[in-house]
């Protein structure tokens, strides 16, 4: 008798939530060819009328860019929106099973912080739809924005709740965290969430012209963007002290590196910040100082993600869990990274190098550095792709084999 093998992903667990938030990303990395390189006066982005203008006027390149960036955006956004529906499905059925139990009387509980993740990254995708393919929303867009905040509140809200839960159990009672099994960087994840709630109120306060809207989208935004700082650093220093007793746990090796796409996260959200107090309240911020914020950001980024190389290449991870047979939903984070650090050259070239004046735009050293940009977007791509195959493909039929 045969019968169908179950594909990886029908095994369940809330990290698939990256799935989604992986492609999430992709669409914001293919978003940035059209910010900085598709004209937009009197705009802090740009606009479906801004890229249509840019298209007839612009040249071979920019035509075919603009039409690289459409068609990347509309298809990780699908993927985006797909995934996350399959999860929002599969989480419903999975907490009526004994392994949802277990989840939450463990370490793991934590990981239901990839839920709010995830909706967070799906509102700042749709936004970006909303721009690229949507004529005429710039004029009704003081109207989107209170929603904005309030969609958001709600992903606060939410996120809160499951990082509440977690805590008082953990912390009310004593002994029932498993330390030893803390030797990885999974217990960041809480913190992701709350970045990417944090970056959603920022956009308000960086495009609205009503003072009330930018007020609202700085107090929101510094406050959970805190709450994001503050779990991060807790997160970091109570995981090394196991690793170091323990090791890296082979499976969660990928969230060495999460620390990358949390500040890139906050990153924006500091620059966003900073151009609604521009905007609004006549704050004047230095090129040089923009410069030098996202050149701190990205110091740190590039350590952490050669810690994080250095320890998966040690493990064999890549050899394993992405070109190997061996599935982890966990393989899922490695495209965080790739995708954060995107997202960081676009902006570090333009807003840090362009803006200070140290390189022209569109010169050589602009596209060598904007090429490393490019390049790590392409291999995010490519390993969607392949997780995507391997953890959601079909299976293949097998032999039952009969109970002894």
């Amino acid at each position: 008798m045969t019968t169908p093998l179950k594909r990886p992903a029908d095994s369940y667990s809330p990290l698939y939530f990256l799935a989604s938030l992986g492609a999430g990303g992709l669409a914001v990395s293919f978003f940035m060819y059209l910010m900085f390189w598709v004209p937009h006066p009197g705009k802090p982005v740009p606009t479906f009328e801004d890229i249509s203008a840019a298209f007839q006027t612009g040249g071979t390149a920019l035509q075919a860019a603009i039409i690289i960036a459409v068609l990347g955006i509309a298809a990780m956004v699908f993927l985006n929106v797909k995934s996350l529906l399959w999860n929002l499905s599969a989480l419903s059925a999975f907490r009526k099973s004994e392994a949802y139990d277990k989840l939450v009387n463990s370490n793991a509980e934590s990981t239901l912080a990839a839920l709010p993740l995830a909706l967070a990254m799906t509102i700042n995708a749709l936004f970006i739809v909303g721009l690229v393919f949507v004529p005429g929303l710039w004029s009704i867009i003081e109207y989107l924005f209170p929603l904005a905040l309030i969609a958001f509140a709600l992903v606060a809200v939410l996120a809160f709740r499951i990082i509440g839960r977690f805590l008082g159990r953990i912390l009310s009672q004593g002994g029932i965290f498993d330390v030893t099994a803390n030797n990885s960087f999974a217990q960041m994840l809480p913190a992701f969430a709350l970045a990417m709630v944090a970056v959603g109120f920022s956009a308000p306060a960086a495009m609205s012209q009503n003072t009330t809207t930018v007020g609202l989208g700085l107090i929101l935004s510094t406050f959970i963007g805190a709450g994001a700082i503050v779990y991060a650093l807790v997160a970091i220093f109570t995981a090394f002290n196991s690793m170091l007793h323990h090791g890296t746990a082979k499976e969660a090796g990928p969230t060495l590196m999460v620390v990358v796409p949390i500040l890139t996260v906050l990153g924006i959200m500091f620059l966003r910040q900073n151009h609604g107090l521009h905007t609004t309240f006549d704050v004047e911020v230095a090129p040089g100082e923009t410069l030098v914020l996202l050149a701190r950001l990205l110091s740190v980024q590039l350590l952490f993600l050669m810690l994080g190389l250095l320890v998966l290449r040690r493990q064999g991870y890549f050899s394993e869990f992405v070109f190997g047979s061996k599935t982890s939903p966990g393989s899922y984070a490695l495209v965080c990274p790739g995708v954060a650090l995107s997202v960081m050259l676009h902006f570090f070239v333009n807003k840090g190098l362009v803006g200070a004046g140290i390189i022209d735009k569109f010169g050589i050293a602009f596209w060598a550095v904007t090429a490393v940009a490019l390049i790590a977007q392409l291999a995010m791509v490519a390993l969607v792709l392949r997780l995507n195959r391997q953890h959601f493909g079909k299976p293949a039929t097998g032999s039952a084999v009969p109970a002894e």
